[in-house]
């Protein structure tokens, strides 16, 4: 389970939400939204432990993540607004290093077989700087298809997708939720949630 307990986060001098409080239980999705500014991200980076926020804290099955450290990052899976790859790898060289990193080491075939699932056919051996945005947008997010992380943390996943690949994640984040994983996402897109297990939080200006 993870719990915020009275997070509070600063930019510069502005507050950009405080005293926030909310549990995410195994088989539910916390969708965040706000205008631009609100501080989605600050937030989501926070849960992961990346922002060090001005009060408060964050647990992971009852215990501060400050303290847990490794044994919690094994338990995440962060994609933010930069896919994360390097451009002189290939889409399965740079899938396999994601995997080691992870702890998650994948076979060759595996790698292939991701990537191949995602929407990449005919892509899977060419180094990811000659792919468009869109292509190297799949190459991260073919890591949801083998990380055994039970929470994920994804900030505007479907930027850069087209309608088949929003389609294809969409299903992938319903079926980890299905298998009580949880997620954290931001989306300014219209996509179809999982049904019956989303919670919301809005976040707005604060001075």
């Amino acid at each position: 389970m993870l719990q915020v307990h009275q997070l509070s986060c600063m930019r510069g001098d502005r507050r950009l939400f405080a005293d926030l409080d909310l549990t995410l239980a195994p088989g539910e999705l916390l969708y965040v939204h706000g205008h631009n500014g609100s501080g989605k991200t600050t937030l989501l980076r926070a849960l992961c432990g990346l922002v060090r926020a001005e009060d408060g804290y964050v647990s992971w099955h009852g215990q501060d993540i400050a303290e847990l450290r490794e044994d919690y990052a094994r338990d995440l899976l962060y994609l933010g607004h930069k896919n994360g790859i390097k451009g002189d790898l290939t889409a399965v060289e740079n899938l396999r290093v994601c995997g080691v990193l992870d702890g998650f080491p994948l076979t060759e075939r595996a790698a292939w077989d991701a990537l191949g699932r995602i929407g990449l056919d005919g892509h899977e051996d060419l180094e990811a700087k000659v792919l468009s945005q869109g292509q190297q947008r799949r190459v991260a997010l073919a890591r949801l298809l083998v990380n055994r992380a039970p929470l994920w943390i994804l900030d505007e996943p479907f930027v850069a997708l087209d309608v088949a690949a929003v389609a294809l994640l969409q299903q992938v984040i319903r079926d980890h939720v299905a298998g009580g994983g949880l997620v954290v996402l931001t989306t300014h897109q219209a996509v179809e949630l999982t049904e019956g297990t989303v919670k919301q939080l809005k976040l707005g200006w604060r001075d």
